[in-house]
Parts: structure tokens; C-alpha cells; sequence
């Protein structure tokens, strides 16, 4: 039986990884009517620190879970700087960033000037999307949870890819897990398996992969996050993270598929 001591030791440990305790924040921003919008995606961005040079694992994760599913024209939603979409170049005849952060654009226009291969897009969803031509994949890396009408987003979405194409979801699991950071970064909700696929059927699409993942990064979020206050994760203790929980985390869902995550993966196809 587990004593009391060793209890707090492990929660202590998955505390570590991801932070340790309330600290002072950088303020976020505010719309007109006093929601909290996410800040903008440039070097200071809260949500960086989840993905930028000390995630390298978790990137690779991420690229690797998602290419499967792309096809030889890809629209990115909230490309922010164009990191991820790169990683897709010489396998696409056409791509399509877009984001809706003015300095974001701008430098994804600066990125792409003078390839017109690319196209650069300023969008916020939901809304009509004038695009050169329909893609047979559209990718949204942590974005559908900015959105509250995500339906109609996902139905903006479906009218610019082609029949039998994809839309990738790639979203944060399960409201257990909401806290200051989501609060923070503009997240209108966490998802689960079902309630993504609410949204997904109710925009017209079929879900051909629908899974949670990252199972033991669920777990030290839910310690750091809910039990532990960690405002946001420490850059620093990330790259433990990444170095140690995510390698584990990837051997144990190549073998079974985990009963819940801190993030929701999504592969929805529009109907022929």
C-alpha cells in the first residue's frame, strides 16, 4: 500500500516537469468586451513555450503524428512564425499559412516573399476564406479551442478542401485539465473524444481518426495545473519533460491506446 510520503513525492515530481507553483505572469491582453485573447504568437507567446527549442521531442511528435494525413496541398490555420508547415516543404504543390496576429502575417510574408508556391493569409475564423484553390488538407494545431463557434469554423474549413480531403484537429484534452494557462492563452475549452466529434459531425464531417493522447502528459498537467497552480509551464522544466515523459509516452500509445490525454488528435474527412 502507498504511503502518504510516497504520494506527495510522485505529485511532487510531475509538479516539477511542468512548474513549480504560482508565479507572476506577463499580462494578457483583453478584447473590447473583457474576454482574454491570446497574446500575439511572436517570441513571447505563452503557448511557445510548449513547442519552441525546449520541446524538440514533443515537435517531432506532433510533425509525426500529423503527416501521415497530409496530402500534396495543405492550408495551415494559426501558422503563427511557420515553424510546423515547414516541415512539410518538397512534399506540397501548393501551401496556404494564415493567421490572424498582424505580426504573425507579416513575417510569414517576409518568410514566403517571392514563393508563389505559397500563399499567406490573414484569418480569423470563422469566416469566408478566399484562397487561390481548395486543398485536400487543412491542419489546426492547438487553434479550434480559441474559437467559440467551432462549427462554423470547421464549416468555413470544409468549403476550401476538396471532397475526400482532411481537416487534421489537434486540440487541448478534457476540461479537468483547465487552468490559469488555458485561461490565459484565450482557451474557450478543452475537448474530449466526444465532444470533438459533436462538433465535427455537426459541421458535416466524418471522423476517421478520433483519439486522445500524450497520457502521461495529461497526468503531470492535471498535478501541475489543477492540484499544483502552475500559471504556465517553465521553459526549463519542459525540456525535462521532453527529454524524459514524452519519449515513455510515445512507446506506451505505439501499444495501447490511452484512456485519456492532455491533448485530443482528431482526423476528419470531408464527404465525397
Amino acid at each position: 500500500m502507498q504511503q502518504p510520503g510516497q504520494k506527495k513525492s510522485i505529485a511532487g515530481t510531475l509538479l516539477n516537469l511542468l512548474g513549480s507553483g504560482p508565479k507572476p505572469e506577463p499580462s494578457a491582453p483583453t478584447a473590447g468586451d473583457g474576454e482574454v485573447i491570446q497574446p500575439a504568437a511572436g517570441d513571447g507567446a505563452l503557448e511557445n513555450h510548449l513547442g519552441g527549442d525546449e520541446a524538440r521531442n514533443y515537435r517531432k511528435y506532433e510533425y509525426e503524428t500529423v503527416a501521415p494525413h497530409v496530402g500534396r496541398s495543405l492550408l495551415e490555420i494559426g501558422s503563427g512564425l511557420g515553424h510546423f508547415s515547414e516541415q512539410f516543404a518538397g512534399r506540397l504543390d501548393y501551401l496556404v499559412v494564415s493567421d490572424n496576429d498582424p505580426y504573425c502575417v507579416g513575417e510569414l510574408r517576409k518568410r514566403y516573399d517571392g514563393n508563389d508556391d505559397v500563399e499567406v493569409i490573414d484569418l480569423e475564423l470563422p469566416a469566408e476564406i478566399e484562397i487561390r484553390q481548395k486543398v485536400d488538407t487543412v491542419v489546426m494545431m492547438n487553434v479550434l479551442e480559441h474559437i467559440k463557434d467551432d462549427v462554423q469554423a470547421l464549416r468555413d474549413l470544409a468549403s476550401v478542401t476538396l471532397p475526400g480531403g482532411r481537416i487534421v484537429i489537434w486540440v487541448p484534452g478534457y476540461m479537468q485539465l483547465y487552468g490559469d494557462f488555458d485561461r490565459k492563452v484565450g482557451h474557450v475549452t478543452r475537448y474530449t473524444p466526444a465532444t470533438l466529434e459533436a462538433s465535427v459531425r455537426e459541421a458535416g464531417l466524418v471522423p476517421e481518426v478520433l483519439k486522445p493522447i500524450n497520457f502521461l502528459g495529461g497526468i503531470a498537467w492535471w498535478f501541475a495545473v489543477r492540484r499544483g497552480g502552475a500559471g504556465y509551464p517553465d521553459p526549463r522544466l519542459v525540456k525535462i519533460y521532453d527529454r524524459t515523459v514524452v519519449p515513455v509516452t510515445r512507446a506506451i500509445e505505439r501499444l495501447v491506446r490511452p484512456p485519456f490525454g492532455q491533448t485530443v488528435f482528431c482526423v476528419a474527412r470531408v464527404p465525397r
